[in-house]
């Protein structure tokens, strides 16, 4: 059946191109979209990946960017690898479906398993010649209570006292060991605990020596080792543990891009994994850059980790992707993040727990809004399509949930447990693309990215370069703005002011294009510096021909070109050319462009 069905979609897709102008790339383009999204589910995306795999199942130049939906996009997808996605077909399965960066999960499995769904990775890369970022994800500190003489737990009653104190003995109705002397220790009368994601409320209303007596606000069970979330404590701990410590060590061994560190509350956490992965390479300029998810709803934390990585941006090499968790930092995150060189991840999970449920779509779309002001790149996560753990179709509100986000303007959005445990990852995957796609498609989404562009006013002529390629290319209808980066600086920028075209950002640092691969619209090409003569301007003009047209980003002959570089080449902030030019090289030239 499957076959019969994908060979009357091909019949279909030749069917339609026989009736479309030669010159009519766009038209043909929409009508073999058209023809796969008559088939259903994966039948679908089966013959969308035949329609753009060659005679050897590898994608040839110029079906695999321009009959798929996949290259199309501009907005990033980022999939967790676990026990549902841990071959090498389910793997390049989703990296065909859509993912863009993945994430190893550094809480479950073991050292050899991450090392091993790397080195697949690396192998999908290389196959299709694609740069794929890896972000593996530290543990982290977890704080939980202790066990209770009744297996079942204890059922608390609103109003009632509970005790939090020091004692090994096992917990019951009044009373449970916290096994975590810091959080004793930092938190004072009218603090708020919540136990079991929230399940359970309690608010400290006395404190003693190794003891806090706490009234119980919402009712509810609590049971051995649950979570306890302390939303109004700073605590004096570091946020990585030993596991977090070897796990680390392991990460830069073997070569991730992005580093996620949990449980940040103060600077001190930042200047600990900064010396830590300088100790471990000195000499690497671009070593893995560190997300830092801020779990803490303290004001005083957010500032003083903020300045820090403002202060220290410069010698770091560091991009912080700051968790935002609390309403708390509604009022001042505007104000705060343009002082750091930040991008953001925001959990809606942790923003659940810490905040009201009906705050999270606010702060989301608030955080969003300000990220692209100041050109930090911004994911969205968290039970983005939570039922396709268990079933192959989303509900119709995850689907609106996802769009949300992607009409907001996001980088990038992420599958947690859909692609790392669920039944059904691929499927998961491929939604996710197809809701990018559709919305991309739509007119509004256009119409609101344009409204609500940030403006650029820092003065550098880089700044007035991107500014300028941007004009020039909507003016001109120019197919895509390709610039050449080192560090990857002039491409987030161009990524920061949203442009119609995208951004083909050629680098000749692996490191800089897998980094790249979380920014919006950009398409990252690794070229070796041997292979373009950097003191030659026109020679690097036809290597951003040929790789445009690599990419399917350009097809005519006459199809623009808006080119951005800087000279000295490798010099960081340098970009101070820009270049119109035609698909066919820097020497040719026809009178109706």
């Amino acid at each position: 059946m499957k076959f019969l069905l994908a060979t009357l979609t091909t019949l279909v897709l030749f069917s339609a191109e026989a009736f479309i102008p030669a010159s009519s790339t766009n038209a043909r383009s929409i009508a073999k979209s058209s023809a796969l999204q008559g088939a259903a589910g994966m039948d679908a995306y089966e013959a969308q990946m035949r329609a753009q795999t060659g005679r050897y199942g590898v994608a040839t130049v110029t079906d695999n960017y321009k009959s798929s939906p996949r290259w199309r996009k501009k907005t990033k997808q980022l999939a967790t690898l676990g026990p549902a996605s841990s071959s090498f077909e389910m793997i390049e399965k989703l990296f065909l479906a859509g993912a863009d960066i993945f994430r190893l999960n550094f809480s479950h499995g073991e050292h050899a398993q991450k090392k091993e769904l790397l080195d697949i990775i690396r192998q999908v890369e290389e196959k299709y010649d694609h740069p794929i970022a890896i972000l593996g994800d530290l543990q982290g500190p977890k704080l939980r209570v202790g066990t209770f003489a009744n297996p079942d737990g204890e059922i608390l009653q609103q109003g009632q006292i509970f005790r939090f104190d020091l004692d090994e003995a096992p917990g019951t109705n009044q009373r449970v060991r916290l096994p975590h002397p810091e959080i004793i220790e930092a938190s004072e009368v009218g603090h708020v605990l919540l136990i079991d994601d929230g399940k359970v409320k309690l608010q400290v209303v006395g404190t003693g020596p190794g003891y806090l007596d706490c009234e119980v606000v919402v009712a509810g069970k609590i049971k051995d080792k649950k979570g306890v979330n302390t939303p109004d404590s700073i605590l004096q701990i570091s946020c990585l543990t030993r596991k977090d410590r070897e796990d680390l060590d392991y990460m830069l061994s073997i070569g991730v891009d992005w580093v996620a560190l949990s449980f940040v509350q103060r600077p001190e956490d930042i200047m600990e994994i900064k010396r830590l992965i300088m100790e471990y390479n000195p000499n690497n300029a671009f070593p893995p850059r560190v997300m830092a998810k801020i779990e803490k709803p303290s004001v005083r934390s957010l500032f003083e980790c903020i300045c820090y990585c403002f202060c220290k941006q410069k010698i770091t090499y560091i991009l912080c992707c700051v968790l935002i968790v609390s309403a708390l930092w509604e009022v001042l995150f505007k104000r705060l993040l343009n002082l750091v060189m930040a991008s953001v991840m925001v959990a809606r999970g942790d923003l659940g727990v810490e905040c009201q449920p009906e705050d999270v779509p606010i702060l989301q779309k608030t955080i969003i809004d300000e990220c692209r002001k100041q050109g930090k790149p911004v994911v969205v996560a968290t039970q983005m399509l939570e039922s396709m753990i268990e079933s192959p179709t989303p509900t119709r509100a995850e689907a609106s949930d996802a769009a949300t986000a992607i009409y907001d303007g996001a980088d990038a959005i992420m599958l947690s447990a859909e692609s790392a445990a669920g039944k059904y990852p691929e499927e998961s995957v491929l939604m996710q693309q197809r809701i990018i796609n559709r919305v991309e498609g739509d007119p509004h989404y256009s119409a609101y990215l344009q409204s609500t562009r940030p403006k650029i006013t820092d003065g550098t002529s880089t700044s007035a370069i991107i500014l300028a390629a941007r004009q020039i290319a909507k003016n001109v209808s120019a197919k895509c703005i390709a610039s050449f980066t080192v560090g990857g600086n002039t491409a987030r920028m161009a990524s920061m002011k949203r442009p119609e075209q995208p951004i083909l950002a050629i680098s000749p640092l692996k490191a800089t294009c897998r980094h790249l691969a979380m920014s919006w619209g950009v398409y990252p090409e690794h070229c070796p510096e041997d292979q373009m003569n950097t003191d030659n301007f026109r020679d690097m003009l036809w290597v951003a021909c040929d790789i445009g047209k690599k990419k399917g980003l350009v097809t005519e002959d006459t199809d623009l070109l808006v080119v951005t570089a800087g000279f000295p080449f490798g010099t960081p902030g340098a970009a101070n050319i820009i270049r119109v030019i035609p698909a066919a090289g820097p020497t040719f030239w026809d009178a109706k462009l």
